[in-house]
Formats: C-alpha cells, sequence, structure tokens
C-alpha cells in the first residue's frame, strides 16, 4: 500500500539557473533529494541520525527523469515524493515537480539502503518500512 504523497515547497533561486534563466536539468534532481529529505523529516527521521542509530545511509540507485516544462528565477514550485514501491532494501519514489497545475518534470527514483561502513545492501529497518507502506 502506498503512503499519501508528500509535499515540499521550493522557491528557485538565481543560484538554481542556467545561462538561459531556466532551471539547470541537474538542479531538479536536488530539489527531488530534499523533498524526501523532508519526507522523512516530517515521519521523524533525520538522515544522519539513521546513520549513528541504524548504520544506513539511504543511496540513489537509478533516476528516470522526464523534463516536460521549464521552471524560472523566483517561481514557487511544489515538489511531491510517494514511495510507489518498497522492498527489503529499495524503495521507489515517484516524484514531480509542479507550478500549480502544470506538471515540469516527473521522475521515478530508485533509492537503495546501504550500510554505512561497508556499503553493502542493509534491510531498511522495520519500524520505517512500516511507515513508508502505510497510510498516514
Amino acid at each position: 500500500m502506498k503512503i499519501k504523497k508528500f509535499i515540499w515547497p521550493v522557491r528557485v533561486y538565481y543560484e538554481d539557473t542556467d545561462a538561459g534563466g531556466v532551471v539547470f536539468h541537474a538542479n531538479y534532481l536536488r530539489f527531488f533529494e530534499r523533498a524526501r529529505t523532508e519526507m522523512l523529516r516530517a515521519m521523524g527521521y533525520e538522515q544522519d541520525e539513521l546513520i549513528v542509530s541504524e548504520g544506513i545511509i539511504f543511496a540513489v540507485r537509478s533516476v528516470q527523469a522526464d523534463y516536460l516544462s521549464p521552471a524560472r528565477f523566483n517561481e514557487l514550485l511544489e515538489v511531491s515524493a510517494e514511495v510507489i514501491l518498497a522492498k527489503k532494501v529499495t524503495l521507489t519514489f515517484e516524484q514531480l515537480i509542479t507550478r500549480g497545475d502544470d506538471v515540469l518534470c516527473k521522475s521515478i527514483i530508485r533509492i537503495a539502503c546501504l550500510d554505512a561502513v561497508t556499503m553493502r545492501p542493509k534491510a531498511i529497518p522495520e519500524n520505517l518500512l512500516e511507515l513508508l507502506t502505510n497510510e498516514r
């Protein structure tokens, strides 16, 4: 079962744009990362604390992104994060960047849970996995 979609507002700063005045394509990935981090924070999990308490880190395994329309300086965007598939060691997110009703970028991002020391796959803690897979 999927959790409800998490929404995080992002303002486009001048530093986010390229010479053409639009958001540089790699910065959309930064916006997606921020939304996933804030989603965890809203659930009561800080990534630096997960390293200490659980010995885990999350790393991007794969990204599929479709850039549909440009975002520009000073626009207020919404970045969503929604777990669409949760397995023992991986999470698959569908993420959107929108401006009002317009979808600017959509992405499927697969995240792997790794042992913070060995960098080998490690099971997502059960309590966190339950939060990610149940309705909030």
